[in-house]
């Protein structure tokens, strides 16, 4: 079963506070008060007024998204970042492979990335997702890193996460269904 992510995370006020007058803005509920926005061609289109544009080269340092993150809305980022750090952030994996990226803006600027990786070498919380996550403020907790601690592993795409926010489950509502099943 592979996995696909292409969402702004932020701290979920500052979302709800940024998209809540946007038609095709779902946020999905994090754990530790974050949320994420599945970033989907109809939401570029309403936050820039463009079509987005995808890079055709493999992702790498150089090319590290699938999303080619226009002007526009690295601005729509930079200003949103004025009310607390925002990342974007892009996996995609399959067959035991794949590859992730992030970026963190804060206070109007890029502050870190966007960083890539494909190998993943390195200790867990130095790779691109982990890393952004903590420059965002997610606390260690009882899961194995920040990914999983915010409850990123829940969904397996974009269309999972738009039906959690749509149906408005937290990440709290699989834990809480575990431990019933456990219970049982």
């Amino acid at each position: 079963m592979g996995y696909q992510l292409s969402a702004v995370i932020a701290d979920a006020d500052l979302l709800r506070e940024q998209t809540a007058e946007l038609d095709h803005a779902v946020l999905g509920e994090l754990r530790q008060d974050f949320a994420l926005l599945p970033v989907t061609p109809q939401l570029v289109v309403e936050l820039t007024g463009s079509l987005p544009d995808y890079t055709v080269d493999d992702r790498s340092a150089e090319h590290p998204f699938g999303l080619v993150l226009s002007t526009a809305l690295v601005d729509l980022l930079s200003g949103w970042s004025r009310s607390g750090p925002v990342a974007y952030a892009e996996a995609e994996f399959g067959g035991g492979v794949g590859h992730q990226a992030a970026a963190v803006w804060l206070g109007g600027e890029l502050a870190w990335g966007p960083r890539f990786d494909d190998v993943f070498d390195a200790p867990r919380d130095q790779w691109p997702i982990n890393e952004a996550l903590t420059r965002l403020g997610v606390e260690p907790g009882t899961w194995i890193d920040p990914f999983a601690e915010l409850g990123l592993h829940l969904e397996r795409n974009t269309d999972g996460w738009l039906a959690h926010g749509r149906r408005r489950l937290s990440a709290d509502y699989w834990d809480e269904l575990v431990e019933q099943w456990e219970n049982q």
